[in-house]
């Protein structure tokens, strides 16, 4: 959910009771619109829309929960949120983001979970002059309908080529504990010091994750570990050295190989790729 930096407060209020639905167009009828945020921290609460939405982060880092997974929003893509779906968004400081939203008539079969996509330069350019169009206008017109119907068809052709940037999560006590830890210490975190926080043998640890999110510890916390530092990358002033320490790697050579492989290009492409860009 994207909200001004004037309302974030009310917002977060109003979110967090239990099955809230947020009504974006504010009682308006318009087929689709736009909303900018631009502020502080924020964590919204739980909450879901009555919209389809597509957020796409301009500047910093944007992290979506829902029941199933984490998905880490990193400048240049787009995070896709489903009508109904219940979520919650926390918005680092100092971050921009500008969304678009969908009334569900216009997309067939969105899915129901989240989805975090690679955004192409038309849909770039159309989600930035969408914002002529707020969602909380009264109506739409003949003009704005036809944009936002061609813009939710080039999203829906987006959604087929999902960027792997999430986190599975689990409602397993033991593995949801282990997960938590291991996320607090990517910089030092081994599976000896998990087991001894959760009080299970490594080969316990290893069985639970396997049968309950079908990866190994191993392969969460690698990803745990290029998750983090790509949003540490596209925020000021964070060394590509300096990632590397953060999320545990001793060696520069092995950070360096290790993102190539997750990312497809190297953490000093993809640093100066994400803070040159701006919608």
């Amino acid at each position: 959910m994207t909200v001004s930096a004037e309302s974030d407060k009310v917002f977060a209020r109003s979110a967090n009771h239990p099955g809230r639905v947020i009504d974006l167009r504010r009682g308006g009828s318009a087929i689709g619109g736009s909303y900018v945020y631009h502020g502080d921290g924020l964590i919204t609460g739980w909450h879901s829309h009555d919209v389809h939405q597509i957020e796409y982060a301009i500047g910093g880092v944007v992290e979506v929960e829902t029941a199933t997974a984490h998905y880490l929003l990193p400048p240049q893509q787009a995070a896709w949120i489903p009508a109904g779906l219940r979520h919650q968004a926390t918005m680092r400081p100092h971050v921009t983001t500008l969304a678009v939203m969908f009334d569900p008539a216009l997309v067939a079969d969105p899915g129901d979970r989240a989805r975090i996509i690679a955004v192409s330069p038309l849909i770039r350019e159309m989600m930035r002059y969408a914002q002529r169009w707020p969602i909380d206008r009264p109506c739409g017109d003949d003009e704005s309908d036809v944009f936002f119907r061609t813009l939710a068809n080039l999203v829906v052709e987006a959604l087929e080529h999902e960027a792997p940037l999430s986190l599975p999560t689990s409602d397993h006590p033991v593995v949801a504990a282990a997960m938590a830890y291991t996320k607090a210490h990517l910089d030092s975190v081994t599976a000896e010091r998990v087991c001894r926080e959760v009080a299970v043998s490594e080969r316990t640890l290893r069985r639970l994750f396997q049968d309950t999110i079908g990866m190994s510890w191993r392969t969460y916390l690698l990803q745990a570990r290029m998750l983090k530092a790509m949003a540490l990358l596209a925020a000021p002033g964070h060394t590509v050295q300096q990632t590397a320490s953060a999320v545990g790697f001793d060696s520069l050579s092995s950070f360096t190989r290790a993102f190539s492989n997750f990312c497809g290009e190297s953490p000093t492409i993809y640093r100066k790729r994400v803070t040159a860009q701006r919608i």
